[in-house]
């Protein structure tokens, strides 16, 4: 009679494990999922490449080619493939960018010239713990990902 009665039965441990799930199911997509290092640096490395690609299509086209940078909605867009980045909302994005390139105005864009060379700038992609800035040379058009100041 006494080991019957000690321990839990399989039923019992089942419906604990079950109550627990359906605890789980509810609580868990509450929880807000923040950006990781890793998706952190990805991001940088989709924004060099786009910037890449539209530095190759400006010497391929002989034409200038404008990569659109909007930091307040987190937005980077292709000037060549139309092709839009956007970030979560927990990253922060930051540009510091050529008010004239050429004579030109350009405000909120990193423009290449047909000759490779560009106007230049900056976009830092931060979170908490882990910071990243892609650089845009000016003379040489060349694209660089650095490690920045984290939040």
């Amino acid at each position: 009679m006494r080991a019957a009665t000690q321990g839990f039965a399989l039923l019992e441990m089942i419906c604990v494990l079950a109550i627990v799930g359906m605890i789980a199911a509810f609580v868990l997509p509450a929880f807000p999922h923040a950006t990781s290092r890793a998706r952190l640096e990805a991001y940088a490395l989709e924004t060099a490449t786009v910037l890449k690609e539209d530095r190759v299509a400006a010497v391929q086209r002989q034409a200038r080619v404008t990569s659109e940078v909007d930091a307040g909605a987190r937005a980077i867009r292709s000037g060549i493939t139309g092709r839009i980045l956007r970030f979560p909302d927990d990253v922060m994005m930051d540009a510091v960018l050529p008010s004239r390139c050429q004579g030109r105005q350009v405000g909120w864009s990193i423009d290449f010239l047909p000759n490779g060379m560009s106007c230049g700038g900056v976009i830092a992609l931060r979170r908490p713990g882990a910071a990243y800035e892609i650089r845009v040379n000016w003379l040489t058009g060349g694209v660089d990902i650095v490690p920045g100041q984290p939040l």
